[in-house]
């Protein structure tokens, strides 16, 4: 099988590379958010729990702006909805600048808005791009190699935001020099996506196909139940992620003082993303031969038990059970996404601006967590526990 041929013979892999970009630079807008919790609880005398609104400004943007990028998707098309949301990352980015000049957190959550406004458009466009790029059977397969991408930006991120902010000197601009940078190279990239065609009316055309090989009604997209417990695998997985992202530094500098933020930054970076990256490299290879849905019950259940030897705070086989939560997280995501969007047919749009939605699970988690975990961090990571528990459940039942 030709994973980026469609039916009719055309050859998507160059347009999948470019839309692969993408999930670089969002990814690497998140590895760098996962390095500001300690900064910020550091420059604003913030608490756990306060730091955590870092996550819920930017969840918030993805929840608000979910159903609008749906419709600005289907009102222009995908290339010149991706171009507006590239453009709205970069204008979040910048903004960083002048929330610098001041001594309060609060420009920059509203820069952090505007950031997740855009980033919720690129990836409300760039999810069905990647699965529509090609036959329907390797939808999960290339979903998980344009995910690889972005594990490179996760890991990419806390490195850039460990050399420039944890340790610079400090000041408020510190936070603000890798959003500079940020916003550079996202605004090379909306240049070059005005010059490179999407296949946008193949794509329509195939997912009208498959809408009528599925029998699709024009009816609502919640006549699908399985759709309804994916909503709640991601929302819980986002949640979960997020979570672990955000107070990783915290953790392993109270279970172990020698650790200093800035190592904390670099292992999070080099370990944990690191094997984020790896997953999803070989999670793409391993659904070769088994299915999505069972890998995806694997590696719930893996991640369940780390979540358990990492409240248990058994040193440093607490710590590797932490750094190895990335590696069995990393396919979750997109293959949650996949087995949502299979057999929507019509839906595709509309379910996938749903399922973008359900990332607001992120703004929630960090914010409990952080209450939770204020005295103890292991006690915050019984959230995620829960969260990986359900999705080993959901993925059991999918698989039958």
């Amino acid at each position: 099988m030709n994973l980026f041929k469609s039916k009719t013979g055309t050859n998507y892999l160059f347009p999948f590379v470019l839309i692969s970009s993408l999930y670089l630079l969002w990814g690497l807008a998140h590895g760098l958010l996962d390095v500001l919790n300690k900064q910020f609880q550091e420059n604003f005398s913030m608490t756990k729990a306060e730091s955590g609104f870092l996550q819920l400004s930017v969840f918030l943007g993805y929840f608000f702006m979910a159903l609008p990028a749906g419709f600005i998707m289907q009102r222009i098309g995908y290339k010149k909805g991706l171009i507006a949301g590239l453009l709205l990352f970069a204008a979040g980015a910048l903004m960083f600048v002048p929330a610098s000049w001041t001594n309060s957190p609060y420009p920059f959550l509203a820069a952090l808005f505007i950031l997740a406004c855009g980033l919720c458009i690129i990836e409300n466009g760039a999810h069905p791009c990647a699965t529509g790029m090609g036959p329907d059977k390797g939808a999960a397969q290339r979903i998980n190699i344009a995910s690889a991408f972005n594990g490179i930006g996760w890991m990419i991120g806390p490195l850039i935001g460990t050399w420039m902010i944890l340790e610079g000197d400090g000041s408020n601009f510190d936070i603000a020099k890798p959003y500079i940078l940020v916003a550079g190279i996202v605004l090379l990239v909306s240049l070059l996506m005005c010059f490179v065609p999407l296949p946008e009316k193949e794509m329509a055309a195939e997912v009208e196909a498959a809408a009528r090989e599925a029998g699709m009604a024009i009816g609502s997209v919640w006549q699908h139940k399985r759709f309804k417990w994916a909503l709640l695998a991601q929302f819980l997985y986002v949640g979960a992620q997020t979570g672990v992202n955000s107070f990783f530094i915290n953790y392993a500098t109270e279970l172990d003082a020698s650790i200093s933020k800035a190592d904390a930054g670099i292992i999070l970076s080099i370990g944990g993303m690191g094997l984020f990256f790896v997953g999803r490299l070989l999670s793409s290879f391993f659904m070769k031969w088994v299915s999505p849905s069972r890998l995806l019950a694997l590696f719930g259940l893996l991640a369940t038990i780390c979540m358990a030897l990492v409240m248990a705070e058994l040193g440093i086989l607490s710590l590797i059970a932490l750094i190895m939560t990335f590696l069995f997280m990393s396919t979750m995501f997109p293959t949650i996404f996949a087995l949502a969007l299979k057999g929507m047919g019509a839906h595709t749009k509309k379910a996938s601006s749903y399922i973008v939605m359900c990332i607001v699970g992120g703004a929630v988690f960090p914010v409990c967590m952080g209450w939770i975990g204020q005295e103890n961090m292991s006690l915050g990571f019984v959230l995620p526990l829960i969260a990986f528990a359900y999705i080993t459940l959901y993925a059991i039942q999918e698989s039958r």
